[in-house]
């Protein structure tokens, strides 16, 4: 049984009621987290060896904001997917998903999963690789504005990319794609896994693309795996539903 518009319709507008919540909780911590910004800078500069410029008066103080709300966005994480998943969950409880509670715990556990992986082992390396191609005549002045977008990016891009897994579940609960569709056209999923890595990677370099790329794959071949018991599953109650008639 497919989405009908009307469900959609109906899973959009709860969300939109819960989105007010959302963007308060993100100032509360942004407010909170301000006063520590110095601090978290520090730990996020913890990867580069050079010192930080500031190309302008404000820069400092204004990136500073944009860390304190990068920041307080990555701690809200849990309350975005509670809310998420409270307006489309009656759309998979409908189909079969009983569980309403280990959903966006597994999301949750996903995404700070990602985030930890970039941090401690993809970003240093990356910023490694970079800063490489300086020399005598070559040397960086690295802006904070933009040393803190490249971080940020690329921590909550793995972040995001690790929820694979639990998408693919989920699509194969709203019989958007099936194990047999991911098994036949795992060469292609390759190819963009492979592209998805050269994109989202800090670096170019065959090194840094493969500790996204491997990962990558790997929850590619989870999702497949939890497909495959979702479609199992299916089967088993279309089974005794059958036989209960």
């Amino acid at each position: 049984m497919g989405i009908r518009r009307e469900e959609l319709f109906e899973s959009l507008g709860s969300l939109r009621k819960g989105i007010l919540r959302i963007i308060g909780i993100i100032v509360l911590l942004g407010i909170i987290l301000f006063p520590f910004s110095k601090t978290l800078l520090r730990h996020l500069h913890r990867s580069l060896q050079e010192d930080l410029v500031a190309f302008g008066i404000p820069e400092a103080f204004f990136s500073l904001l944009k860390l304190t709300l990068f920041s307080s966005l990555f701690l809200s994480v849990p309350v975005i997917f509670f809310y998420l998943w409270k307006a489309f969950s009656p759309l998979f409880q409908k189909r079969g998903l009983e569980s309403s509670f280990l959903v966006p715990l597994t999301a949750i556990l996903l995404f700070y999963a990602g985030a930890a992986f970039c941090y401690f082992i993809t970003l240093p390396f990356g910023i490694q690789f970079l800063m490489g191609y300086q020399s005598a005549t070559i040397k960086p002045m690295i802006s904070v504005a933009k040393y803190i977008s490249f971080c940020v990016m690329f921590i909550f891009a793995f972040g995001l990319v690790f929820e694979l897994p639990l998408i693919l579940a989920l699509l194969s609960y709203i019989r958007v794609v099936n194990a047999s569709f991911l098994t036949r056209n795992r060469r292609y999923a390759i190819l963009i896994m492979a592209i998805l890595s050269a994109i989202l990677t800090p670096t170019p370099d065959v090194f840094n693309m493969a500790l996204m790329g491997g990962p990558l794959y790997i929850l590619f071949e989870i999702g497949v795996l939890l497909v495959k018991i979702v479609e199992r599953r299916r089967s088993a109650d279309d089974g005794i539903s059958s036989s209960t008639r």
